[in-house]
């Protein structure tokens, strides 16, 4: 297993995880659900921004691995998928968009395993619009995190609105990735 800084800081991606949801079981006499919606905003905007960087440095540095192609992704669904939870938990997220964005996520990662078994991981790679919906995810989930007013923005019914494309934008992916599996499976018989 190879380890170079943008490896490291997939990993660390990973690791805000647990203060991202622990944050929110200290005792509202320690800290108010204001700051805990600030911290877990902040840890998950730099989380985000690591997603950027990391992939960034990789291509700069010429450190990609195989390893990281793997890691990298992992880490982006762990991270969305620990705050939709946090999200649901609070109630400002719905069960159907969590449904259908960790439904998709597991769906496509099992797919991209059948195609990589058939020789055709190729036809199921990143495309542009996987990573479109990855970014109105994140933004998404930024503004639910952070659930207060920003600037005379209301974060919370913003966030909402994101949310709601950005669960389009999921399915329309999961859509165009497995369109281009049944081709895969009509050629191959």
């Amino acid at each position: 297993m190879p380890f170079n800084f943008p490896i490291f800081l997939t990993w660390l991606r990973i690791a805000v995880i647990p203060l991202l949801v622990g944050i929110y079981y200290i005792p509202d006499n320690i800290i108010g659900m204001t700051d805990k919606n600030l911290i877990a905003t902040l840890l998950f905007v730099a989380a985000a921004f690591t997603d950027w960087l990391d992939g960034y440095l990789a291509r700069k540095w010429a450190q990609s691995s195989n390893f990281g192609a793997f890691l990298d992704p992992v880490a982006d669904k762990l991270i969305v998928a620990a705050a939709l939870l946090v999200l649901l938990n609070f109630d400002r997220v719905q069960v159907w968009v969590a449904i259908i964005i960790i439904g998709r996520e597991i769906t496509i990662s099992a797919l991209r395993e059948w195609m990589a078994l058939m020789g055709a991981s190729a036809s199921v790679a990143v495309h542009f619009l996987g990573k479109i919906k990855t970014t109105m995810q994140l933004i998404a989930v930024s503004f639910l995190l952070y659930d207060g007013p920003f600037l005379g923005i209301n974060c919370a019914q913003v966030g909402k609105w994101l949310i709601m494309i950005a669960a389009m934008l999921t399915l329309w992916s999961m859509f165009y990735y497995l369109q281009k599996a049944k081709q895969v499976i009509i050629e191959k018989g």
